[in-house]
């Protein structure tokens, strides 16, 4: 019998090879390559010639060059030089126009029972625009007044209360104004102290809130006295301005040059984020 006839086919299996483990090169890892016991920090890493090649530099601040792959030690361990890993963009979250985190998905909250009034139709769509996100997420609703003559007896007939709170923004809320004396009455009413805040911006108009840089002018012209501010305005810039249709016209053209919270001056800014806080507290 021969030696085939007794042993049949021999298998042989072929040695395993060890798997190395693979590691993404980075700039600064110290490697040692296990053929010439060169070690060394990585200071480059570049494909060349479709290829991946790297410096080590020595304690020295000598340098050489080699090829990604196997034949490196990284903490005495052998390892497989793999490219370096891709960079991941940096995830920027999306804000609203008032410079708010904005949240993806959210539905607006039902409408409370507490308000933002302001003097008018103007006003209403500037806070819209600006800060309209933010308040539909917290449920709040903003109402223009059209004039705050009778404010007492408008926060009056709207009865406020801890769940039912105001927050009124008046235009030339200054010192000495008429608007200041018709505030402090306003706050008089029954039920307004500590669920009533009215504050108010230094301008004639809400107009004056939009930066004039951001209209492409310096400072905003200055209107004779006893002409209508907004048609004066609208009259300096060369825009049409004889009828109510021409200063809505004029007013919707200064409110598409705002775009975020960044186009408005600090004082009318500040007092809006204060009403807002005021009723979401």
């Amino acid at each position: 019998m021969s030696y085939y006839d007794q042993w049949g086919p021999a298998e042989i299996a072929a040695p395993k090879k060890s798997v190395l483990p693979e590691v993404a090169i980075e700039l600064g890892m110290v490697l040692e390559d296990s053929q010439t016991g060169w070690v060394g920090a990585v200071t480059r890493v570049e494909k060349s010639g479709g290829m991946h090649v790297f410096s080590l530099e020595d304690r020295r601040g000598k340098t050489r060059s080699f090829e990604l792959g196997y034949g490196f030690l990284l903490e005495g361990r052998p390892v497989r030089l793999a490219p370096p890993a891709p960079r991941q963009k940096a995830v920027v979250p999306k804000r609203t126009a008032s410079g708010s985190v904005a949240v993806e998905g959210a539905r607006a909250r039902v409408a409370r029972a507490s308000r933002i009034w302001v003097e008018g139709k103007h006003d209403a769509e500037l806070v819209e625009k600006v800060w309209g996100d933010d308040l539909r997420l917290e449920g709040i609703v903003v109402e223009p007044l059209h004039g705050v003559d009778d404010l007492a007896a408008a926060v009056a007939d709207f009865r406020p209360g801890p769940e039912r709170r105001l927050g009124i923004l008046v235009d030339h809320l200054v010192e000495g104004s008429k608007e200041t004396r018709i505030a402090e009455k306003a706050l008089a009413v029954a039920g307004a102290p500590g669920n009533v805040l009215i504050v108010g911006h230094p301008y004639v108009d809400v107009w004056q809130a939009i930066r004039p840089q951001v209209l492409g002018i310096p400072a905003w012209p200055t209107v004779p006295r006893g002409l209508d501010w907004k048609t004066g305005i609208l009259r300096a810039f060369g825009w049409p301005h004889e009828t109510p249709e021409d200063l809505g016209l004029g007013w919707q053209r200064l409110l598409s040059a705002v775009r975020t919270y960044a186009d408005l001056e600090p004082a009318l800014l500040g007092r809006v984020e204060e009403v807002i806080d005021f009723l979401t507290a």
